[in-house]
C-alpha cells in the first residue's frame, strides 16, 4: 500500500504519519469497530466512489446496532470520503471508512470511550 498525503481522522485531515492511536485503544482489545470497504474507480469524468451513500448508510446502521454515539452525520462522512479522495489526488483507490472506540476505560463496556471516525 502506498501512503497517501493525508488521512481524515476524527473530523480533520492529518498527515499520513500523524494518524495514530494509543496501544490501549478499546477497539484493538475488543474489536469494537464498524468499517466499510468501498471502491473508487477512475472514470472519464474523474474518480467515482461506488455506491458511497449506500455504504455510509450501512455503516451508520452498524454504529446504531453497536450503540455507538457517532459524532458525525451521514452527510459529513460522505463529504469526508469525497474530500479524502480529492485532497490526495486519487483516481483509482480503495476507500476504508472506519468508526471505532478510542482509548479511555479498559473493560468490555465501551460506553465511556470516545468514538473516532477515520478514512
Amino acid at each position: 500500500m502506498e501512503p497517501t498525503k493525508e488521512i481524515w481522522f476524527d473530523g480533520r485531515f492529518v498527515p499520513w504519519d500523524d494518524a495514530k492511536i494509543h496501544v490501549l485503544t478499546h477497539a484493538l482489545h475488543y474489536g469494537y469497530a464498524i468499517f466499510e470497504g468501498i471502491r473508487c474507480n477512475k472514470t472519464p469524468k474523474g474518480p467515482a466512489i461506488f455506491r458511497l451513500g449506500e455504504h455510509i448508510e450501512r455503516m451508520m446502521r452498524g454504529t446504531k446496532t453497536y450503540r455507538m454515539n457517532l459524532p458525525y452525520t451521514e452527510a459529513e462522512l460522505v463529504k469526508a470520503c469525497l474530500d479524502t479522495v480529492r485532497r490526495n489526488g486519487l483516481d483509482d483507490c480503495y476507500v476504508r471508512p472506519i468508526v471505532f472506540s478510542s482509548y479511555g476505560e479498559m473493560g468490555v463496556n465501551p460506553g465511556k470511550n470516545k468514538i473516532i471516525g477515520a478514512i
